[in-house]
């Protein structure tokens, strides 16, 4: 049965533009799970011959759901429903590992790295001495080409070699020269994205998101990292187990 089949040809009576009606039946199959989180969308030309469009309108149709985080593209796979991410809150886990466990690719586009003395806020929030050197990371994370988040790191001067030494994974290279933290304090809170943070993103001004504040330390109690992260609200959950006290 082709996707057309299942859930119903376009409504001919609509004043909508027709890449439009294409994207309000598979919004409407998306939103009542008859497309299913993960699951294959047929390629364009079949979409095209289906719902007996041109494949110009499929392609601006599904562009549309890609921006709106409905639907990811995974170069040389084609196009999926997206699943929404779920981080478990009590873990001290990377992005890059969060993506591996669910199967996803992660990566990163840089907006700057750069070394230099902490600032009044590092130091308080870090507990570190005026004058300390630290680097900063900042950069978009993607999920299978989508961008999820956009992450801004300060790091303890002496836990890395170089500024150079992060590529994919900062805990990875945190790891490697033995100062990966141990424990971390975190707080949550919903915002708004402004109209900077929106466009990085590639979502719309006023979208909803998530700002999460992290410290972490190493196993001596020592601050190596203060991480300021903002989480598109559409596609990320954070999960957290409660247990009763005894």
């Amino acid at each position: 049965m082709s996707l057309a089949e299942q859930i119903g040809s376009l409504d001919s009576n609509g004043h909508a533009p027709l890449y439009q009606r294409l994207q309000q039946a598979l919004r409407r199959a998306i939103e009542t799970q008859l497309l299913k989180p993960e699951e294959a969308l047929p390629p364009e030309r079949d979409l095209a011959t289906d719902f007996e469009v041109s494949r110009i309108t499929v392609r601006k149709a599904l562009d549309g759901l890609v921006q709106e985080g409905l639907l990811t593209r995974r170069q040389g796979a084609g196009t999926f429903v997206a699943g929404r991410v779920e981080k478990q809150f009590s873990k001290l886990t990377s992005f890059s590992e969060d993506m591996a466990t669910r199967g996803r690719s992660a990566r990163s586009e840089w907006l700057s790295k750069s070394e230099g003395a902490v600032t009044p806020d590092e130091s308080l929030t870090l507990g570190l001495s005026p004058g300390t050197r630290v680097f900063r990371f900042n950069r978009i994370r993607y999920a299978d080409e989508m961008p999820m988040a956009l992450e801004y790191s300060t790091i303890l001067g002496t836990a890395l070699p170089s500024v150079d030494a992060v590529d994919a994974s900062l805990y990875t290279a945190l790891e490697a020269a033995g100062n990966r933290p141990v424990r971390a304090l975190q707080r949550l809170r919903a915002v708004l994205f402004n109209a900077e943070q929106a466009k990085l993103l590639e979502i719309e001004p006023g979208a909803p998101g998530l700002f999460i504040e992290r410290r972490g330390y190493l196993e001596d109690g020592r601050p190596v990292e203060m991480t300021h992260s903002w989480y598109r609200g559409d596609a990320y959950d954070f999960v957290a187990e409660l247990n009763a006290l005894a």
